[in-house]
């Protein structure tokens, strides 16, 4: 649906990271690392949506520059030479000896709230699509969302399940998820014997999710 609204599945993609976490910066090769796209593709829509106002950019400086660049992957290192350079040419003008180019939400757009109430509203259609799946695998008890579902950032996992599914296709399906997403998913699978014991001797990790920031999609265990 947003793709063909917006025209493109990398703008989709690019958007829903940045409007989901509007106070991240991001790097082109960190955008295609992230959301497995292909760098030019990243450039183009960046450019693009930098164009139309909803990104801003901005520059590092000289150490934290070099800093990041340290930690990329040596694959990466091996394709690109300084500064983002292909192997074997010289590095772009300023590209590495100034700074580094980085981009993140422009917050202040006219059309910002109105378009990330779209991209949240069609995450929530996708979640329903998701639960229907995950529904048809196995019996669920209790599915509980969190983490990067409400913007808590506290909670170590981001899906809670109760029940008894296939656990293969259930990787296979969060695995759909985090391509929807761009990013990866922390999720918890208990059965609901195990979920009991722990409710019952008041576990930590579990309670921790419980009383925190969470959206409830399926309650047969009486937590609501």
């Amino acid at each position: 649906m947003l793709e063909k609204l917006f025209g493109s599945k990398a703008r989709v993609k690019i958007l829903k990271l940045f409007l989901i976490h509007p106070h991240e910066k991001y790097y082109i090769r960190q955008l295609s690392r992230n959301l497995k796209l292909q760098l030019n593709s990243v450039r183009r829509e960046l450019e693009n949506l930098e164009n139309f106002g909803i990104l801003i950019s901005d520059a590092k400086e000289k150490n934290e520059a070099t800093a990041m660049s340290k930690a990329e992957p040596a694959a990466d290192q091996a394709l690109f030479g300084p500064a983002g350079a292909p192997a074997g040419q010289p590095a772009r003008p300023g590209a590495s000896g100034q700074e580094k180019k980085y981009y993140r939400a422009n917050s202040g757009f006219v059309l910002f709230d109105e378009i990330k109430a779209l991209i949240v509203k069609a995450q929530i259609l996708y979640e329903k699509d998701f639960v229907r799946k995950l529904q048809s695998i196995g019996k669920v008890k209790l599915l509980v969302l969190t983490g990067i579902f409400v913007n808590n950032p506290i909670t170590m996992i981001d899906i809670l399940l109760v029940g008894k599914v296939n656990k293969i296709k259930l990787v296979r399906l969060i695995k759909e998820l985090e391509t929807e997403l761009g990013r990866e998913i922390n999720f918890t699978v208990f059965n609901p014997v195990e979920f009991k014991y722990r409710r019952d001797i008041t576990d930590i990790f579990l309670y921790g999710i419980l009383e925190g920031k969470k959206l409830v999609i399926i309650d047969e265990v009486g937590l609501t």
